[in-house]
């Protein structure tokens, strides 16, 4: 499933989506709290910092084993230095600085992938 990100009312529809995505996966109150935190943090980014952007959520299996993976992507500025980007309250927008770090630690599974002019890509898994 894919969702435009451009407003804020975006991001709510967004957090709603992934927060049923989960429930359907099987997930507990605190992983679905986990993954729509992380969500809402990188989608946030999005609209900082690109403006626009997009998500695909995927239900995922291995074996016995569910869990949710959200791609989030944008044609923005991208990120010059990912690990300073990653680092605990380092920001370029005026806010704490958790993001990139929060969302990471939230996933079971994170990838960030990032372009100077040409955008950003993240892609965080979490395990039932």
């Amino acid at each position: 499933m894919l969702l435009a990100i451009g407003t804020s009312e975006d991001i709510v529809r967004m957090r709603q989506l992934v927060r049923e995505h989960a429930i359907a996966q099987g997930f507990s109150l605190v992983d679905q709290t986990k993954i729509v935190t992380a969500a809402s943090e990188l989608a946030r980014n999005i609209l900082n910092y690109a403006g626009k952007g997009q998500l695909e959520i995927e239900p995922v299996a291995n074996g016995a084993r569910k869990g949710l993976r959200l791609v989030f992507s944008d044609k923005g500025p991208g990120i010059a230095d990912i690990e300073l980007a990653m680092k605990d309250g380092y920001t370029t927008g005026g806010g704490m600085g958790l993001g990139l770090g929060g969302s990471r630690r939230l996933a079971s599974e994170f990838s960030i992938e990032s372009r100077v002019g040409e955008g950003t890509r993240v892609s965080l898994t979490r395990w039932k």
